[in-house]
């Protein structure tokens, strides 16, 4: 609403200005509300960031402890993958802040030209500050909260769209202030001297220029700057960014702690243990293990608690620490998949899918709702003219012609069918009364701002491009240009908008004032314009004196043009359970118009209205009528629809917020009307907060939506026409609503399944992995003696099995893509993070538990006590058997993965069976050359002993197909006894097909997309793939 500004301030440059000076400087803050480091504070604060979290923090304490204690391992095998983890993650996070940095400094770096000591001078944006007198030229955007001093335009007038901060497309005017709109030059503006007498004048919204909002149709214009940086509307709307944290990660660290538990109680359990062995005196000091005068005088309490944290640092493994940096390199090269996939790619604007963080991939498949803004989001805020109905005839547009309902056009001359008096009265007024403005194609053409028609004769019709105030004002003058009745006017009236058919309907009316009366109201409108107090409640006095005794000419029928396939998304995202709020400042009635005809909102559905609600008992009074309307039994198969504007929002989230969440539970589509930016982020965080904890994801394309894109779990921009906030405050941006479905339906999909399998192996070869460990201490006296060689320890997590679990979270596809999008309901399937319950959880553990007893107690039987294992006679030692046990253990775990994989790629087999050989590669060269850097080597000719023994090579065979063989048959039994939803969908989207096989060659040739080639193979359920860019196409595409 028109308000005073509060800050007063005098008319002229900051030089000279009594009120400004040097003191107030707002430099522009970062645009994204996003950026996490400088260069300065990079180290520490990324240290700190990464130590929060459990396993890096618990590493870091085991490698202190190693350092300073007698321990089993050497340092090395804790710091050296803690080093590893630190670094790689520093350099993934490091790398998104540079680009976040970039992205800033395109628009804070922005130049602008400002009045300095006479003249223009070139500056950067972020440099401008309170007071300076700044130039816009056209088509440029505001770099700050502006008050429009003069323009080119004789009238002092400007045209400003605000695409990047609302989403719509039409054009508003706004007014100079009238003592300096003369000043149209740097000298006398320069001119301008603060006067002690000067009387105040009153400015509104009309006068104020908002920082991101773009000039048109105007050459240029001078205003002051009065508010920059995070004192500007745009930057107030928004709100402080919190840290994201998906739901995967959530787990995690949940299944950290009880990995802790379970350490803590082994270290705990091993010493007590240890003790209780030692109350003999021939275990407690052997004679083959006599004990120094400095052990026997030691105090027993740190005797008990160094040989604690000795057993803590033995097991410290079963935390695994590479968990992090692998989830950290499958979500940055994840996401790269997203901007690569050619069904994201507008053609159109030459726009692709865009990552803005890699650390929420996998909560696109968790999402539950859906808020959504309305303009330049579902639809493309394009009016076009569909029918109008004058003196109760409906007329429609046919091949340009305005032609009765029930007629054709069929004039053989083309001429335009004859108008009787009110067909004519009624196109004079919609060709009058609007604010339409010309623009043609000569930049100049306007300049001084004289009659546009002036030029008429010299410039054939299409040369003209129309701009106007409302986008449904445009639509109407292109249409009465079509039939040849457009006129330029400066007058307007009111416009009352009703939903029909889907339509926005505008009644039409006209009354006649003589010449007396209109000097009257002439002088009643300039009174309430320039009045200082009360002036919205006088200005509406006018407006009623004057739209009053209206004679009805006729109606209007304009069509928001939606974008392609809204309502088909809608529906998908309905299918795969997921919820979608509508939220816009736009008014009810146009509100509800676009979401029955985007389908937001079906026919049949019952809609509840909580509108114009005015104090709180009112409000808690209609949300229980609703809730007795969904609550009666014959209601309960009709589905509801929930329409509320800002105000009653506000006064049911004040004491009645309970009840108004159980109203809108129970509805399937809710509608929120005349939203301010930030009452959509209070929306959100109502949902988002709610016990159920629902997952959220808002999606919007203009500055107004940035708080509500920050508040939501996943936040997604859309590309629109003009400016980029939404867009670069967003998690994922997409040019187009209709990509939606895809990013949450395919990509969603994928990412969860991949990464939820990703942490529950990690946790399983981890378990896998130290219980063995544990396991040997019962035979060992618990005397902390290690199984595996320290260069083992180090490298299992690094190098021998994890490639595998990387390439598998990369391309893991349960099911195809096409069968993804075409039946959304296999969304649930994976919703409530249902792959990382607790009962998979207990599994999967349960499962290495099992695995890591037949490892041990398998070795120990086949093995322990053969004494012709070699053929010597000599039986194997120590390092055999940990060897052994250590060699079954990394083949089981890789087939593991292999049993779960569906998507088998060349790099699949690859590293899967590449990471087997190269563990005996590497075992092979490590323990058959003396290496001269070391201090001790115990594994000299192990390994080589070991593989020369046929007993050992039947006992490997024989451990690993007892380990997977009941898993095979759990497989089997499940798939055909209780199979999923996703399961019949992997036999009817490839199978089922029959052996179908088809090339999807690329239908686009971008060359900022790289091509995706799927092969489907004829004889199995997996889908071969590869995938190859444009410089490397002849040599990777061989490969197929």
């Amino acid at each position: 609403p028109p308000c005073i500004l509060v800050r007063t301030f005098m008319l002229v440059s900051r030089m000279k200005s009594a009120h400004f000076g040097d003191s107030l400087v707002f430099p522009l803050a970062p645009p994204t509300g996003q950026i996490v480091y400088t260069i300065w504070n990079f180290v520490p604060k990324n240290l700190f960031e990464q130590f929060r979290r459990i396993a890096n923090f618990y590493f870091l304490i085991i490698f202190l402890v190693q350092l300073m204690i007698d321990t089993p391992t050497s340092p090395v095998t804790s710091g050296l993958p803690l080093f590893f983890v630190i670094t790689v993650t520093a350099i993934k996070q490091g790398y998104e802040d540079w680009l976040r940095h970039k992205a800033d400094n395109e628009v804070n770096g922005a130049p602008v030209f400002v009045v300095r000591s006479g003249s223009l001078v070139q500056t950067r944006s972020k440099n401008i500050r309170v007071g300076d007198i700044v130039r816009v030229a056209k088509d440029e955007t505001f770099p700050a909260d502006l008050v429009l001093l003069s323009s080119d335009r004789s009238d002092g007038t400007c045209h400003i769209t605000t695409t990047s901060l609302d989403g719509e497309t039409n054009l508003k005017t706004h007014y100079s202030v009238a003592e300096t709109s003369v000043c149209q030059s740097v000298s006398r503006l320069e001119a301008l001297h603060p006067h002690p007498h000067t009387q105040a004048q009153p400015l509104g919204p009309e006068n104020l220029l908002l920082r991101g909002a773009r000039l048109k149709n105007t050459k240029e214009i001078f205003g002051v700057a009065v508010y920059t940086g995070m004192e500007s509307k745009m930057a107030l709307n928004y709100k402080c960014k919190s840290q994201k944290r998906s739901a995967v990660e959530k787990s995690m660290n949940t299944f950290l702690i009880i990995y802790l538990g379970i350490l803590l109680f082994e270290a705990v359990l091993s010493t007590i243990l240890k003790y209780a062995w030692q109350a003999e005196d021939k275990w407690d000091e052997p004679f083959y293990n006599h004990k120094t005068e400095q052990e026997r005088n030691s105090s027993p309490i740190l005797k008990f608690i160094s040989d604690f944290l000795a057993f803590l640092v033995l097991y410290n493994f079963i935390i695994p620490i590479s968990l992090y940096v692998t989830v950290e390199m499958q979500k940055f090269l994840g996401s790269f998949f997203i901007g690569w996939d050619l069904d994201l790619y507008h053609e159109e604007s030459d726009q692709k899918a865009q990552v803005n963080t890699s650390d929420l991939n996998e909560e696109l498949g968790q999402v539950e709702y859906v808020f959504t803004d309305k303009t330049g989001t579902l639809t493309e805020n394009e009016m076009q003219f569909r029918e109008c109905s004058i003196n109760g005839t409906k007329y429609q547009e046919i091949n340009g012609k305005l032609v009765p309902e029930g007629l054709t056009d069929d004039s053989p001359d083309g001429s335009t069918p004859h108008l009787t008096g009110e067909e004519l009265l009624f196109l004079k007024a919609v060709s009058l009364c609007h604010t339409v403005q010309i623009s043609y194609d000569q930049p100049d053409c306007l300049a001084g701002g004289g009659d546009p028609f002036s030029h008429a004769n010299g410039f054939s019709t299409n040369d003209m491009e129309y701009y106007a105030s409302s986008p449904d004002e445009k639509a109407l003058v292109e249409a009465t240009k079509r039939y040849g009745s457009v006129r330029a006017s400066k007058t307007m009236s009111l416009y009352l908008q009703d939903p029909c058919k889907g339509l926005r309907t505008l009644v039409v009316a006209c009354r006649h004032f003589s010449p007396e009366e209109y000097i009257d109201v002439d002088r009643c409108l300039n009174a309430a314009r320039t009045a200082l107090q009360q002036r919205e409640e006088r200005l509406q006095e006018a407006f009623s004196y004057i739209e009053r005794d209206l004679q009805l000419l006729g109606a209007t029928g304009v069509e928001d043009k939606l974008q392609d396939k809204v309502q088909e998304t809608i529906e998908a995202l309905r299918l795969a359970g997921i919820k979608v709020w509508v939220l816009t400042g736009d008014k009810h009635e146009t509100a509800v118009s676009v979401s029955l005809s985007c389908g937001h909102f079906h026919r049949t559905m019952n809609i509840l209205e909580l509108l114009q609600q005015r104090s709180d008992n009112e409000c808690a009074e209609q949300l229980r009528r609703l809730a007795r309307r969904y609550g009666r039994s014959e209601d309960h198969v009709i589905q509801h629809g929930l329409v509320v504007d800002g105000a009653s929002l506000s006064l049911a989230l004040r004491e009645h917020e309970k009840l108004f969440m159980e109203v809108c539970k129970n509805c399937s589509a809710v509608l929120c009307c005349r939203m301010a930016p930030l009452q959509k982020a209070k929306v959100v965080r109502l949902l988002k907060t709610s016990p159920e904890k629902p997952i959220t994801l808002a999606i919007g394309d203009g500055a107004n939506d940035v708080s509500m894109i920050q508040e939501a779990h996943v936040g997604i921009g859309i590309m629109g026409k003009e400016g980029r906030q939404a867009v670069r405050n967003s998690d994922y941006a997409i040019a187009r609503f209709k990509f939606l479905a895809k990013l949450l339906l395919v990509h969603g999909h994928f990412y969860y399944i991949r990464i939820a399998t990703l942490v529950q192996y990690f946790f399983y070869k981890n378990v896998c992995f130290i219980t063995p460990q544990f396991l040997y201490q019962f035979f060992c006296l618990f005397s902390q003696q290690t199984l595996y060689d320290s260069v083992y320890l180090t490298l299992y997590n690094i190098c021998f099995t994890s490639l595998p679990i990387l390439v598998y979270s990369l391309f893991e596809q349960l099911v195809h893509p096409h069968v993804l999008q075409n039946k959304p309901v296999l969304y649930r399937d994976i919703s409530r993070n249902s792959l990382l319950s607790f009962r998979t959880f207990l599994y999967w553990t349960l499962l290495g538990f099992c695995h890591a007893f037949v490892f041990f107690f398998g070795s120990y039987v086949l093995m322990g006590e053969d004494t012709t294992l070699m053929g010597n006679g000599q039986m194997f030692g120590n390092w055999t058997f940990g060897t052994l046990v250590f060699t079954v253990m990394v083949i089981t775990v890789t087939l593991k993965l292999a049993l779960e994989t569906h998507f088998w790629t060349w790099m699949n087999h690859f590293v899967t069976w590449g990471s087997i050989a190269f563990y005996f590669i590497f075992s092979l060269f490590y323990g058959g050359i003396i290496w001269p850097f070391l201090h001790t080597q115990d594994m000299y000719f192990v390994f080589v002993q070991l593989l020369s023994s046929g007993s050992a090579w039947f006992a490997i065979i024989i451990i690993v197909v007892t380990c997977l063989f009941p898993d095979v048959v759990k497989k089997v039994f499940y798939r055909h006894l209780q199979p999923t939803s996703t399961q019949k969908s992997q036999v009817t989207g490839t199978g089922g097909q029959g052996g179908f096989k088809e090339k999807l060659t690329p239908t686009h040739t971008h060359t900022h997309c790289p091509r995706v080639l799927l092969l489907i193979c004829p004889t199995t359920e997996s889908l071969y793939f590869s995938l190859y860019f444009y410089p490397f196409q002849t040599l990777l595409s061989s490969l197929r």
